[in-house]
């Protein structure tokens, strides 16, 4: 079974991170006091898949825990790709759409030579989400990408 292994949020852009262990998802503003959710509707949520970020991080040579990602929601057993734009993500008793990919910025780069790079090929830096339902969320919820009809 697939689970929520970590949930982050940042008031705003460069600010410190703070993990959870449940928070409120909500339509209008994504994770409560996350900055992201507020500022762009199509892309309330990121998710960060732990074997991505493994591998990513095997590949630039470094150890770093999930949160200098600066993801919203940590996934242990999904990794992402193109072919899931559209695709529905239920975790707990949110709904998510996977709307576009999570593109690794400058600041990995500075975090470890080479990890920019690492994360940007085959979705590894994550996804970007929308809220389609929302509701209260905590470490241990089951995630299961929804079917397509």
């Amino acid at each position: 079974m697939t689970k929520l292994i970590g949930i982050a949020t940042h008031p705003e852009s460069k600010a410190p991170i703070t993990q959870h262990q449940s928070i409120y998802v909500s339509r209008e503003n994504g994770l409560e006091n996350d900055y992201q959710g507020s500022k762009k509707r199509k892309n309330q949520v990121t998710l960060l898949s732990l074997k991505s970020w493994d591998k990513a991080c095997e590949l630039a040579g470094t150890e770093l825990d999930w949160s200098e990602r600066r993801a919203n929601l940590l996934i242990d057993d999904i990794e992402f790709d193109e072919s899931m734009i559209g695709q529905q993500v239920q975790i707990g008793s949110i709904l998510l759409e996977i709307t576009a990919e999570t593109d690794p910025c400058d600041r990995m780069e500075a975090l470890a030579p080479g990890l920019k790079a690492a994360l940007t090929p085959n979705w590894y830096g994550g996804a970007r989400c929308k809220v389609l339902r929302e509701g209260q969320i905590q470490l241990g919820d089951k995630v299961s990408l929804l079917k397509r009809f």
